[in-house]
């Protein structure tokens, strides 16, 4: 895997990791993930040692929005890329004390097969995570922890206590758009999940507390 950058997204915690592709006359082709590289990177030591129990495969029509969801007992964190189509992320900090905590952000992750480069994004745990799709899109995504029926909620994406402002104003103008949207696709479950000050008031959100990096 060769490793060609490391973006720091507005919320510090989550990362971008650009890796290259060698193309030829056939095509290309590339190492999507190899541990060793991603633990010797100096800008990877949140994923150094993460162990990935679970990989998805999910598509999506266009105009879907999903999440924002996250677990607990075991803690999740996610490592996705887009493989056709393009995917919005969305990633909300739900980590008690974090400077940046009820703050959600967002990153635009097109898939091109003609680029000579391709992106994962890390959710670390600590985060609601979600994503909408503009297009019909195809995604992978590898979980550090295995699905726990029980132990997972969402916060509804359409919550008008979040707090918006380190979001890209063009991001956060094409949401709006789709919310409008009558080809907007959402679960009643995501549609009417908890409200960030209801689960910051339930117990269970000590299950994610801020770390010094």
């Amino acid at each position: 895997m060769r490793i060609l950058d490391v973006e720091s997204l507005p919320i510090p915690a989550v990362k971008v990791v650009r890796f290259a592709r060698f193309r030829d006359a056939r095509g290309y082709f590339t190492e999507t993930y190899r541990a060793s590289d991603v633990a010797a990177h100096p800008d990877l030591k949140p994923l150094n040692g993460a162990h990935f129990v679970q990989f998805n495969e999910s598509f999506s029509s266009r105009g879907v929005a999903r999440g924002l969801h996250f677990q607990w007992n075991p803690n999740m964190g996610k490592l996705v890329r887009t493989v056709s189509g393009r995917m919005v992320d969305l990633f909300l900090d739900i980590r008690r004390g974090s400077p940046t905590l009820g703050k959600i952000a967002a990153y635009d992750m097109p898939a091109s097969h003609a680029a000579d480069h391709a992106e994962w994004i890390w959710v670390p745990p600590g985060f609601a995570h979600g994503n909408f799709f503009p297009e019909p899109s195809l995604i992978e995504y590898g979980c550090t922890g295995e699905y726990s029926q029980g132990c997972e909620a969402g916060i509804s994406p359409l919550d008008v206590g979040l707090d918006w402002s380190l979001c890209d104003p063009t991001l956060r103008a094409l949401w709006h758009e789709s919310v409008a949207s009558p080809r907007m696709l959402m679960t009643e479950k995501d549609r009417n999940g908890l409200t960030l000050a209801a689960w910051l008031a339930d117990p269970r959100s000590e299950n994610f507390v801020f770390e010094t990096p």
